[in-house]
């Protein structure tokens, strides 16, 4: 049993952490790569939360009410070739949370967000003639380790947001219900990476995308699936 908190920096919505964050942090007292994490509630900021662990499952609890829970198992994601780093950084022009945000605030994607402070990846679409979303990401020291590579719960965040923006014109306003990631080789902070997303499948609600994060030079680093759900 462990206890931690999520700070209102990495909130989602205004009042409630970012899915992938949360995930990210779930999912490394798993050890951070081959598992999924079911998000129950919004999770709650600046809170005291217990992590409970029972061999490949654990749960996040908030006064014994689940938040999220995770199991530690294989992830499978079928990942496209990755765009050029230019090409990542040219789609960013046509992100649609520019013009409209359902919570601008959000670590990950919020164009609020000030440099270095949010990771500000703002996914557009690629312009290939395609669906997937792109962006460019420069990890900054602040995301480390402590040993210089990304943390587990940056790089799940990363792998949240591009996925939503890749399945918005079906799913409307829609948030986080669950994500999973495999992590190849964390990359190092201050690398600059390319983000990906891309739509897998549509069911009523629910919507299944797919997300990667390659480095420069086309090397995959990790990757994940995730299903998003329509909320109006």
């Amino acid at each position: 049993m462990s206890i931690i908190r999520i700070d209102r920096r990495f909130r989602g919505p205004p009042d409630s952490g970012n899915g992938g964050y949360v995930a990210g942090r779930l999912a490394a007292a798993l050890g951070g790569s081959g598992g999924v994490v079911t998000l129950r509630s919004p999770p709650p900021l600046d809170t005291d939360l217990r992590i409970d662990i029972a061999g490949d499952d654990a749960a996040l609890l908030h006064e014994s009410v689940p938040v999220a829970v995770a199991t530690r198992m294989a992830v499978h994601v079928d990942v496209p070739p990755p765009p050029g780093l230019a090409e990542a950084e040219a789609a960013e022009a046509g992100f649609t949370g520019f013009d409209r945000h359902i919570f601008p605030g959000c670590f990950v994607c919020g164009p609020d967000r000030a440099c270095g402070d949010g990771l500000r990846l703002f996914a557009g679409r690629i312009r290939d003639g395609g669906e997937r979303v792109a962006a460019a990401w420069t990890p900054a020291a602040d995301l480390g380790d402590g040993a210089g590579r990304v943390a587990i719960p940056f790089l799940w965040a990363a792998l949240d947001c591009p996925g939503y923006f890749a399945v918005e014109a079906l799913a409307g306003r829609a948030v986080l219900g669950r994500i999973g990631a495999v992590v190849r080789d964390a990359p190092e902070t201050g690398e600059p990476l390319i983000v990906t997303g891309w739509a897998i499948a549509h069911d009523g609600r629910k919507h299944r995308a797919g997300t990667a994060i390659h480095r420069a030079d086309g090397r995959l680093a990790a990757a994940a699936v995730a299903t998003w759900i329509s909320i109006s």
